[in-house]
């Protein structure tokens, strides 16, 4: 199956005024698109398939498709990409809906865990735990959460070369200052996926979706960097796909850190050029430092 994305507008030109002291300027601004995505579910045998509307979220046009595989495996409804059998945008007679309803075909013989995802499925581009069931309905065991991780040598040095590899990679970001980004990372620092959103927990299921798609998983040699903060939600997504390393620009919430602990791994915070606080360490991952 290939991953045929539409091409979808992620950033648009609107004017403004901008007041330096007291003089106004009208000038044009790009700002990121924020628009809803439906993601449909079509499941069952050939003769008794079901359609299943499975989520709404808000997110920045672009790696739809990527995006609903990503969210349907860190979600535990699906296992593998091999489950599914089709992926498209939906035709409708609506302008206003656009390209914003994605269909997710699964494969005859495969059944859906929906029972693991006890939620009303809304989320929005600030908070991706929006109508969990609670908190435990959201602690998805994957087959790669607890796989035998690989020892991995981080320098500090590549590490702190990460933050600013990711910027270049942001084409949204440097147009419009407002928008999330993630990227996957080796160990010795080359980056390997890179997705952006107006939601966090989108950007990172591009990338897992992705990463799904080019049979990556797990992703227990690399290392994930954050532009933002480290949110539960997102730490329950790099457990899903196997990540050994999160590390965020921003700070981690308790409950980061307390899933990070729970499933061994590494949790990196405000990683800056010459700085990071480790906030867990797993038994797998070896920083080297110099005690003071």
């Amino acid at each position: 199956m290939e991953m045929n994305n539409l091409e979808l507008v992620s950033v648009k030109e609107v004017l403004i005024k901008r007041i330096n002291s007291f003089k106004s300027t009208t000038l044009p601004d790009i700002i990121s698109v924020e628009e809803p995505l439906e993601i449909l579910l079509q499941y069952g045998p050939e003769n008794q398939r079901i359609l299943k509307n499975i989520s709404v979220t808000m997110r920045t046009p672009g790696n739809d498709i990527q995006l609903a595989i990503g969210f349907l495996f860190t979600e535990g409804i699906i296992s593998s990409y091999d489950n599914v059998k089709d992926a498209y945008h939906l035709e409708t007679g609506c302008k206003i809906q656009k390209k914003n309803s994605i269909q997710i075909e699964l494969k005859e013989d495969f059944v859906p865990h929906l029972m693991k995802a006890e939620r009303n499925f809304y989320t929005t581009s600030s908070c991706g735990v929006c109508g969990k069931g609670s908190i435990e309905a959201i602690k998805t065991v994957s087959s790669f959460s607890f796989a035998n991780k690989p020892k991995l040598n981080l320098s500090l040095e590549t590490l702190y070369q990460m933050p600013q590899r990711l910027r270049i990679a942001q084409s949204d970001f440097a147009a419009t200052g407002g928008i999330h980004a993630c990227g996957l990372f080796s160990a010795d620092g080359e980056l390997i996926l890179s997705h952006e959103d107006v939601g966090r927990h989108n950007a990172l299921d591009k990338l897992i979706g992705s990463a799904l798609a080019a049979n990556l998983l797990p992703l227990n040699k690399h290392i994930l960097i954050l532009s933002g903060r480290a949110s539960f939600e997102l730490i329950q997504k790099a457990a899903m796909s196997g990540i050994s390393v999160v590390a965020a620009i921003g700070a981690p919430s308790s409950l980061a850190v307390e899933l990070a602990i729970e499933f061994n791994i590494t949790l990196l915070g405000f990683l800056k050029e010459d700085r990071v606080n480790i906030y867990n360490s797993s038994d797998t991952v070896s920083i080297e430092t110099h005690q003071e």
